[in-house]
């Protein structure tokens, strides 16, 4: 099996996890190739040089799985530069909290014997694709998380006026609007009081960031709506943001939002569940006076 490997830059107190990593694939007789960046990072900050069979330096990867080791936000990279090569990615959480990295450092060994004996899911996750003037979003214009609409500057708001399927909805007033797939209904729209859709809802969230009037609240649309911005702003500029990645764009151009036309495959352990990890994460249920 060749199995990539990418990571975040962050795994100085990880070193023992790596070394069990990479010594459990060996054992499993895998094809080893890392990410250039995370191999580099290995190789310099870690004096970390594992045995592998190569270094993934451009896209297309031929690759049976790929291994995101890290946080949600390695996961978003990682599916990022894995694009539309149709290759799954299973998170392995060295973070806090972690959604789409969902498997613990613990649970390693454990997890990639299930692989090698094909006992996993596959859940595909909707992304959001970008569109600016008709024009694609200059790079990688699709997003897992979510697309955001946010101000620049600390002193005004800025208005979205907002159609769908090009009928008017409103003009949010408001430091910014995010529009989340069920998988980023869990991230920076939950942060805003944004409802949370399980990953197999056909659906997306409007979600406005600290709108001027309190009777605006976030909206469920269906995820084959198409939705047409356009923003005002007294700086003459605003922010858009696909799941972190932001760029500056002047008022008066039209933004479009839509489903994109293909997805990211997310590796699940059969034992694992999105209801799971809720209680997991989120702590539902627990009572913190019991310890």
């Amino acid at each position: 099996m060749k199995i990539g490997v990418f990571g975040s830059e962050y795994q100085v107190d990880k070193q023992n996890m790596l070394r069990r990593l990479v010594e459990k694939l060996h054992e499993l007789e895998a094809e080893i190739y890392v990410d250039n960046s995370f191999y580099i990072y290995l190789t310099d900050a870690l004096n970390f040089d594992p045995e592998i069979s190569g270094v993934l330096c451009d896209d297309p990867f031929d690759l049976d799985l790929i291994l995101s080791i890290g946080g949600d936000g390695t996961f978003l990279h990682t599916a990022a530069r894995v694009n539309k090569q149709n290759i799954p990615i299973l998170g392995i959480n060295t973070g806090r909290l972690g959604f789409l990295a969902d498997v613990s450092v613990k649970d390693i060994e454990e997890t990639l014997d299930e692989l090698y004996r094909n006992y996993y899911r596959v859940e595909e996750r909707r992304l959001l694709q970008l569109h600016v003037n008709g024009q694609p979003f200059r790079g990688y214009n699709y997003a897992l998380n979510e697309v955001a609409i946010l101000k620049r500057d600390t002193s005004s708001m800025i208005t979205i006026h907002t159609q769908l399927n090009g009928e008017y909805l409103t003009s949010y007033q408001a430091d910014g609007l995010v529009i989340a797939t069920p998988t980023g209904s869990t991230a920076y729209s939950m942060s805003i009081n944004g409802p949370i859709l399980i990953p197999q809802c056909d659906n997306l969230i409007l979600s406005p960031v600290a709108p001027h009037s309190l009777n605006v609240r976030p909206l469920v649309i269906p995820d084959s709506y198409t939705i047409t911005l356009g923003v005002e702003s007294r700086s003459k500029t605003f922010l858009v943001a696909l799941d972190g990645r932001s760029e500056v764009f002047p008022s008066g151009i039209q933004l479009s939002v839509s489903a994109a036309d293909y997805t990211t495959k997310v590796i699940k352990r059969y034992n694992h569940t999105f209801y799971q990890t809720l209680r997991d994460k989120l702590m539902w249920g627990a009572d913190a006076r019991k310890k």
